[in-house]
């Protein structure tokens, strides 16, 4: 009889995230795939997990994912995690969920964490449709996406690094429109969760002067949002 493929989301910040139902998968099943072990192991040690790790990553899911479902279709029950949030969200998983389904495996995702809910939710702007873009393309097909984005009557999410944010914002600011509304939350449900609100060239404006570090959601107004809005600047601490 075939196993089970649990993908198990785990926290982007506070360990206080992780699910006990999550706990209790990587500690039952045989093995647990990590998009890197180094990383995932620090989670292992806290919730005193000793489940044997191996690697699945972006570099090498396309030679791994075979072996994995043939484990799966022996019998085996293995559980995918990336480094935080949910495997397949912008991480490795969906090559993997993918097999599964042609060989007929069972998957089973467990809900959890991930960065782009909170972000949405506490950007202000409409929840009730959106596109997840995840991260833009660097060169080729930057422009497409961008304009993509402009002419969108739904809410857009994407994700960014710091070291970017400030060209891209202004890039969005550019094909948008400098009074598209747009949020940027840094460090979901870390120390240092900081939203800040605005129009993308206020935001464009603010991030140039300001630096920011961590992990980045950028949330952009659909096209028949226009109103200005003053940078409004909702900062939140909790205990890791």
């Amino acid at each position: 009889m075939a196993g089970c493929l649990y993908i198990v989301p785990t926290p982007v910040g506070n360990m206080a995230d992780m699910s006990p139902r999550a706990i209790e998968i990587l500690r039952k099943v045989s093995v647990v795939y990590a998009e890197d072990t180094r990383t995932s192991s620090v989670l292992m040690r806290h919730f005193g997990i000793e489940t044997p790790m191996l690697s699945h990553h972006k570099y090498n899911e396309h030679e791994s994912y075979g072996g994995i479902v043939d484990r799966i279709v022996a019998g085996e029950n293995i559980a995918l995690i990336s480094d935080a949030g949910t495997p397949g969200i912008s991480d490795p998983g969906f090559l993997l969920s993918r097999e599964c389904r042609r060989a007929g495996v069972n998957v089973i995702t467990l809900p959890g964490p991930t960065a782009f809910v909170p972000a949405l939710v506490n950007s202000g702007l409409p929840c009730d449709r959106f596109c997840f873009q995840g991260f833009l393309p660097v060169k080729k097909g930057r422009t497409t996406r961008i304009q993509e984005i402009a002419d969108s009557y739904v809410t857009n999410i994407v994700y960014e690094s710091p070291l970017r944010l400030s060209k891209t914002l202004r890039q969005l600011a550019d094909v948008c429109g400098d009074n598209r509304e747009a949020s940027v939350s840094r460090e979901i449900s870390k120390i240092h969760e900081t939203t800040v609100r605005a129009t993308l060239k206020e935001l464009a404006d603010f991030f140039s002067m300001n630096t920011p570090k961590g992990e980045i959601v950028i949330i952009i107004a659909p096209k028949t949002e226009t109103k200005g809005t003053k940078i409004h600047i909702n900062k939140y601490r909790s205990e890791n």
